[in-house]
């Protein structure tokens, strides 16, 4: 357990006594009611009420809060550590000592080591279900699971990108405990825990802190969410980034990956934010413990923040530390090769049907495609910053995720929207790039079953607005213009639209896992050993740039060997010498798509095909 005292909440002491905060600046008192009685909380500078009171674990209470008018509520804990049903139920007094770790020394692994793969815990059956599932993950190659957020939400069915309690495990999917169990199974199988986390709004039920503490949100911007979070106030900033370390040191996740951050208003915050993670994280145990602990921090930033990323493993890498993320989600990748792979010119991929090869190409070679360059999306507003002097490993690289499939209005999977040999080709491209892999749950297994939005509001107003706000979202699509149309989308609350969503094994399961096992397999023994200091060579579109859909890229790696990819994505061969790709004689094959290095030979590229190869350091 970390030594890390934190502000909020119920923090439970070896006396036997619980000492319970919490910020209210819109009340002029609170109590603590446990058992039907209302034990006073002490009024502190700073709008602070605290009592501590003899309860031990397992307690369960909610704050009675009295408001200038007079006004009586009796809520949840903001920081609560457990619900005792739902977000709208009682919150529970949890030991963060009660659970025994078996593999208390686990430091983590390096960042060039990751493969993601992110997951809904709620999918895969909570957290036994996912911890059920870890061993044929491991073997597979993966080793990092990725849980999409877990924070209490209303329901039982959820993203989990409207959680209102962010302290809290959802009770659906299982005590904390349990999920405690889950990250130390994965630690035993040397694989990390990475949790995504969402400090940029609220969900829309089950949220009180408006009610008492009105200055945690701001009412002159919103975000596409709801009420903008006033990252101006100091309370604000410490709530969550103290969230942050209650995950990472309570229950020992090896990372977070933090959503939507280009939403906070208080981009400093971010800075500040992980300063005081790497801080932390570096003391909380004492140099025994944590210090040489891998701790990674991954950011979701529409606006390409470039100067938020190293691209280094951490202050354990020995490299200079000049900020406190490894990463950013490469959504310019995944938009690009999503255009190659379908065709597909709507919305967001209007930015990405113009010259996509090229645009592929600077992805590979620099990371992000949109590096201050107008977007037409935009209305030709500038997006993104510098990224070519960042290594690969600054950005993750990934064909589907949550978003990209769920966010479509029938959440088709790739596997139904694309040809499986450019799939598959694709697939390589990604697994044996430099930049960090990320697999979304049933890619390995060519599942093609969609992806849906789904909740469980038992507000039935609400249930409907959700609904009916979904389907006018797609309104601007053509295939959607009507409303006939429209209607069609599964309606979000619907428990079949959650049901629909489980990933099945297909009939070809076996090829794809079996694919995804050989890729993963090869990037461990040959990769990751030299991908500490890789860098980019260069990268360009092939049949002297005149391709639509052809690529070549090379990066020099740590021993000085150069790794060279090909990639064509159309329905076509294309004509390309073999030096086109690889620079120099005798370059060792890493891997290809059948027949690809014989066709190569008589310069020829063929259609839906990849290429590896590894040119010995000169």
């Amino acid at each position: 357990m970390s030594r890390f005292e934190f502000s909020f909440g119920a923090q439970l002491h070896e006396d036997g006594h619980t000492r319970f905060r919490l910020w209210a600046p819109s009340a002029r008192a609170a109590n603590v009611l446990i058992d039907n009685a209302a034990l006073p909380m002490q009024s502190l500078p700073h709008d602070w009420y605290e009592a501590t009171i003899r309860c031990g674990a397992g307690t369960r209470y909610r704050y009675e809060v009295i408001n200038e008018d007079g006004g009586i509520l009796a809520v949840a804990d903001p920081a609560s550590r457990a619900q005792a049903g739902d977000v709208h139920d009682a919150s529970i007094v949890v030991d963060p000592r009660g659970y025994h770790w078996l593999y208390p020394l686990w430091r983590g692994r390096p960042w060039r080591e990751t493969v993601l793969y992110e997951l809904h815990v709620g999918i895969m059956g909570g957290f036994e279900g996912v911890t059920r599932q870890l061993p044929a993950l491991a073997e597979l190659g993966i080793t990092a699971v990725e849980l999409m957020p877990v924070a209490e939400f209303p329901g039982a069915r959820n993203w989990g990108y409207d959680g209102v309690l962010p302290y809290a495990p959802d009770a659906s999917y299982g005590s904390p405990e349990q999920l405690k169990a889950l990250v130390d199974t994965a630690h035993g199988l040397g694989m990390m825990v990475f949790l995504d986390v969402v400090y940029n709004h609220f969900g829309p039920d089950g949220n009180y802190l408006g009610a008492y503490a009105k200055d945690f949100f701001r009412d002159d911007i919103h975000t596409p969410w709801g009420q903008a979070i006033d990252f101006r106030r100091r309370e604000v900033r410490d709530f969550f980034t103290e969230n942050a370390l209650y995950w990472l040191t309570e229950y020992r996740f090896d990372g977070l990956r933090f959503d939507a951050v280009h939403a906070i208003s208080e981009q400093d915050w971010l800075q500040e934010m992980g300063e005081r993670i790497r801080q932390v994280i570096g003391q909380a145990g004492g140099k025994e413990e944590n210090n040489a602990r891998h701790v990674h921090l991954v950011l979701e930033h529409d606006g390409n923040a470039a100067h938020l990323l190293t691209g280094n493993d951490g202050p354990t890498s020995g490299a200079p530390f000049n900020a406190p993320f490894n990463a950013q989600w490469n959504d310019d990748g995944h938009h690009v090769l999503h255009v190659l792979l379908t065709g597909e010119r709507e919305h967001y991929y209007q930015d990405y049907c113009e010259r996509p090869a090229e645009r592929l190409a600077r992805c590979l070679a620099e990371g992000f495609v949109y590096q201050g360059e107008c977007s037409p999306l935009r209305h030709g507003e500038p997006r993104g910053e510098p990224s070519a002097d960042l290594p690969p490993s600054a950005f993750v690289l990934f064909l589907q995720n949550h978003d990209q499939a769920g966010n479509r209005a029938f959440g088709e999977r790739l596997t139904t929207l694309a040809r499986p040999s450019a799939l598959r080709a694709a697939m390589a491209l990604v697994l044996l790039s430099p930049q960090i892999p990320l697999l979304f749950m049933g890619e390995e297994i060519g599942a093609t079953q969609p992806f849906l939005y789904f909740t469980s509001y038992s507000e039935a107003a609400l249930a409907a607005a959700v609904r009916d706000g979904r389907r006018q979202e797609f309104s601007g699509f053509a295939a959607f213009a009507d409303e006939a149309a429209r209607e069609s989308i599964p309606d979000p609350n619907d428990v079949q639209t959650f049901a629909a969503s489980i990933p099945q094994a297909q009939d070809r399961a076996g090829e794809w896992h079996a694919w995804v096992h050989a890729l993963l397999t090869l990037r461990h023994a040959q990769l990751v050993p030299r991908l500490e200091g890789c860098r980019s060579l260069d990268a360009c579109v092939l049949e002297d740039g005149k391709s639509e859909a052809a690529v070549a890229a090379r990066w020099q790696l740590a021993d000085g060997s150069v790794l060279s990819v090909a990639i064509n994505l159309a329905e076509k061969d294309i004509n390309v010498k073999l030096d086109a790709i690889a620079r120099t004689a005798g370059a060792d094959l890493l891997f290809e798509t059948p027949g690809t290095l014989a066709a190569l030979g008589r310069d020829c590229l063929p259609a839906d095909s990849f290429i590896a190869l590894l040119e010995p350091a000169a």
